[in-house]
């Protein structure tokens, strides 16, 4: 019975923290719909016609995608357990790391032409886009971003155990960076979008590490 109750009082601790987490974040583009589940899981039905893409290739800008995020300075590792119910042509979900309306990125899935594609999009003023097409649908996957500096490393994973680096970009470092989770619906009218165990976890500030070894007594 004792191991039944610490069981219990630990699964609530984490969903408080999950559920805390979540309700000390701001929306960008709130949708009409959204929830967080028992677990801290968070679903939201998709804006339809929805975007983040700055000029390049198509020569325009959107930004009124859902976004929900909080605001980190330094050095952090942030992760997402991501699925969600794609059906048009590039419905997507997963992290996005924001400055501003000319600075961000995101990355996660995107569905294209049928096809689950894992999808990377740096913007600098302009946007560009990079994917890595998947043989077969998956259910759910890991993505993960790494900042270090003025760089940051994506991620993703299918078991959130092994983690492959699918990109590494430039981001301005010693700036504030929005940090949380995003979904667009550009060409259709929209999906349904979950997110699970989204976390973030401080580095430490990697000059300063270094500046400490190098004068250590």
């Amino acid at each position: 019975m004792k191991h039944f109750f610490a069981g219990l009082a630990a699964l609530l601790a984490v969903q408080s923290a999950a559920a805390q987490t979540l309700d000390r974040m701001q929306w960008f583009n709130e949708p009409e719909q959204w929830a967080v589940g028992d677990d801290g899981s968070l679903t939201m039905s998709v804006t339809p016609h929805s975007d983040y893409w700055r000029i390049s290739h198509y020569g325009f800008t959107v930004d009124d995608a859902p976004f929900v995020y909080a605001t980190y300075g330094g050095e952090f590792e942030a992760k997402v357990k991501v699925s969600g119910d794609y059906r048009t042509r590039f419905d997507q979900a997963g992290l996005m790391l924001r400055i501003d309306h000319e600075n961000y990125i995101k990355a996660g899935v995107e569905y294209v032409d049928g096809k689950y594609n894992l999808s990377v999009v740096v913007t600098h003023r302009t946007s560009d886009w990079s994917v890595i097409a998947l043989d077969e649908p998956v259910t759910c996957v890991w993505i993960k971003a790494v900042r270090r500096l003025d760089a940051v490393e994506i991620f993703y994973s299918f078991d959130d155990v092994n983690y492959v680096m699918m990109r590494n970009a430039w981001l301005q470092d010693n700036t504030p960076v929005m940090v949380g989770m995003m979904a667009a619906c550009p060409d259709g009218e929209g999906f349904t979008a979950r997110f699970e165990d989204f976390e973030v976890r401080h580095l430490p500030d990697a000059r300063r590490t270094e500046w400490l070894r190098a004068n250590a007594e």
